[in-house]
């Protein structure tokens, strides 16, 4: 049995912050932001906005693209670091609001990396035998844990939601392999405290260096090469991180997905929203080969390769 994406779905709060809006309130500048970041502008959930509610609206569109209804769903994860409360977990939440009856659910705590945690972990239930269909949800609102006094994290992130239903597809398609790492002594790096704090020169390096070389892993663990890709899909989070991703590769401009001009880093949500995006536009086809690939704090990072198409 193969798994792999059969429904996609994504959520994007209204409103847009541009870099002009942040430098009325901080010492920074449009110039400054996109040369070292890429980012244009980003999106920011209001106030009666939560993170569940985000979630709930990909979810939706997801169970809806795989022509399936909640009652149908096996297990539901969700990757976040800003859920609603503690507990219940947002997975618990998103199954009552869905009517997911027979859903197991859980919460998946990766942070930038937590969308490829639960791809992955998706992905073991439904080739195993065990599950028919998980909905895995990636979605943030990281504007809730973002110092807006400190110019170096506040420019980087914005909210969202994405979701994708894994289940069986046919043979040849879907998730030919993947990689998951963490490395613990790399925590102080990134982490939150009231706010989220970032050593930016520590994680750049780090995310530079694993990216690429997650990106290969995969490719040879599928017993492929660079020439085989069709489409890359890294997380959003810097441009010139996603560049060197893709110059490892070996890739043309135009084959990677660039989204982070427009929505900034939204974190576990960046590669949904993403592939979503692209697909919209017509930029993946049934059997193209697409890698994705991301790295949060933790440190943590994920990459799959995979066969687009049910």
């Amino acid at each position: 049995m193969n798994a792999g994406i059969v429904g996609i779905g994504r959520y994007l709060p209204e409103k847009i912050v541009t870099n002009t809006d942040l430098e009325k309130i901080m010492d920074t500048s449009d110039e400054w932001i996109r040369s070292r970041t890429g980012i244009e502008e980003r999106r920011i959930a209001d106030d009666n906005t939560n993170t569940s509610d985000m979630g709930f609206a990909a979810a939706q569109k997801a169970i809806k693209d795989a022509g399936i209804t909640p009652e149908d769903i096996d297990l539901i994860l969700v990757a976040t670091v800003t859920p609603d409360q503690p507990f219940p977990s947002v997975a618990c939440m998103l199954q009552e609001r869905l009517g997911a009856k027979k859903a197991a659910a859980m919460d998946v705590s990766a942070a930038c990396a937590g969308f490829m945690y639960g791809i992955i972990t998706g992905k073991q239930f439904v080739e195993s035998g065990a599950y028919k269909y998980v909905l895995v949800v990636g979605v943030e609102k990281l504007s809730k844990i973002t110092d807006w006094n400190d110019r170096n994290t506040a420019v980087l992130f914005g909210d969202g939601a994405g979701a994708v239903i894994v289940g069986e597809v046919s043979e040849n398609r879907g998730i030919l392999s993947f990689e998951l790492g963490a490395d613990g002594t790399g925590a102080k790096h990134l982490y939150q405290d009231e706010y989220i704090i970032m050593n930016g020169r520590e994680v750049f390096k780090f995310a530079v260096r694993q990216m690429g070389e997650s990106c290969v892993h995969v490719l040879e663990k599928a017993g492929l090469t660079k020439d085989d890709v069709d489409f890359l899909i890294p997380h959003q989070a810097n441009i010139r991180i996603m560049e060197a991703s893709r110059q490892r590769l070996e890739l043309p401009v135009e084959k990677m997905s660039k989204t982070v001009h427009k929505y900034g880093n939204t974190s576990s949500a960046s590669i949904p929203i993403s592939l979503v995006e692209e697909i919209e536009a017509g930029k993946i086809k049934d059997d193209d080969l697409i890698v994705m690939v991301g790295f949060g704090g933790g440190l943590t990072w994920g990459a799959i390769a995979f066969r687009w198409g049910k």
